[in-house]
């Protein structure tokens, strides 16, 4: 029947349309992570250029490799590939060698993504999953730090950046430590105006945690992340880092030097939050963010690494399905089931 009236609009639903597209919202993770990015540049040089471009590469090449033709423009223009390589880059130490990035950011696609059918369709979060093959392949080039500099060294690169494969890299600095690290083995603090502006050893993400929060509040305003996730991954690893604080301060950190140290921010704010990988219900994504905190602390103060942010997340991804299905609200209009 044709539509005479023309302010009488005839459509098939969804109604409400929504303005953010999966390649905004790629781009609005790409804005809120530029000034950590550029953070990285400033302390570590021309070497975390390198580094970042390396597992991009490798990240956005496993994508053309492995998807269909008839599918690889789409899949190449959403850019989540790209902010794959971005934030496994940004989990990665100043001088691993440049192949290492590029085999982290192949993986992390391969298996991490495709393998599981694509965008959508993963269980793990692809970047973590790129490290966690980094970590457990090449444990020594992924614990090996070196301080941060600044701008006087910028276009200084480091030997082991440019080692060939299968080659035993040099690593010109050796004597730096991460402040996870020297807690853990030395019980020594690091002072806080250093965690928040970026200026200690530890990954290229660790840099700045003032600057990682903010692009966590840009993406909070442009409604781009769940803000119970971090919220409850900050709040439960504070709570339970207080309770071991308060039983021995000597031998275990205080909650604010357990939220701004290591991989806590980049992870709960850029990474716990990614929408496939976390649970889509609000109940659900406290459950999940609290697991998040508690396993954190308890990997850091008696696991045998001092980091625990990846394995947390990872083990949290593998619960969500089933934290999914027995925090799904009931539909209405249907009884209980009696017994």
């Amino acid at each position: 029947m044709p539509n005479k009236d023309p302010h009488l609009l005839l459509q098939s639903a969804p109604m409400l349309r929504q303005g953010m597209t999966t390649p905004q919202a790629m781009r609005d993770v790409w804005y809120a992570l530029l000034p950590a990015v550029l953070a990285a540049f400033w302390y570590f040089g021309f070497g975390a250029v390198l580094l970042l471009a390396a597992v991009m590469l490798g990240a956005v090449g496993a994508e053309w490799v492995f998807t269909s033709p008839a599918r690889r423009r789409a899949a190449l223009g959403d850019n989540s590939a790209a902010l794959t390589g971005l934030l496994l880059g940004l989990t990665l130490p100043p001088g691993p060698p440049l192949w290492m990035a590029f085999l982290g950011g192949v993986v992390a696609i391969g298996l991490g993504k495709v393998i599981w059918g694509g965008l959508g369709s993963n269980l793990f979060n692809p970047a973590l999953v790129g490290r966690a093959f980094l970590l457990g392949t090449f444990p020594i080039a992924m614990t090996t730090w070196s301080a941060a500099g600044g701008p006087e060294g910028f276009f200084g690169i480091q030997g082991s950046l440019l080692a060939l494969p299968f080659q035993s890299p040099e690593y010109d600095a050796l004597s730096a430590a991460t402040p996870l690290g020297l807690m853990k083995f030395q019980q020594q603090g690091t002072d806080f105006s250093r965690l928040l502006l970026g200026n200690t050893a530890g990954s290229l993400g660790e840099t700045s945690g003032l600057l990682l929060i903010l692009g966590g509040l840009w993406l909070w305003l442009r409604r781009d992340l769940d803000w119970r996730i971090p919220t409850a991954i900050l709040g439960s690893a504070a709570l339970f880092s207080l309770i071991l604080f308060l039983v021995n301060g000597e031998h275990f950190p205080d909650p604010l030097f357990t939220l701004f140290s290591g991989g806590m921010l980049l992870g709960a704010i850029y990474m716990a939050t990614d929408p496939v990988t976390s649970p889509t219900t609000p109940r659900g994504a406290w459950i999940f963010g609290a697991g998040i905190g508690l396993l954190v602390v308890l990997i850091r103060a008696f696991g045998g690494l001092p980091e625990g942010m990846m394995y947390a997340i990872l083990l949290m991804n593998a619960a969500t399905p089933l934290i999914d299905r027995y925090t799904q609200p009931r539909v209405f209009g249907r009884g209980i089931k009696q017994k």
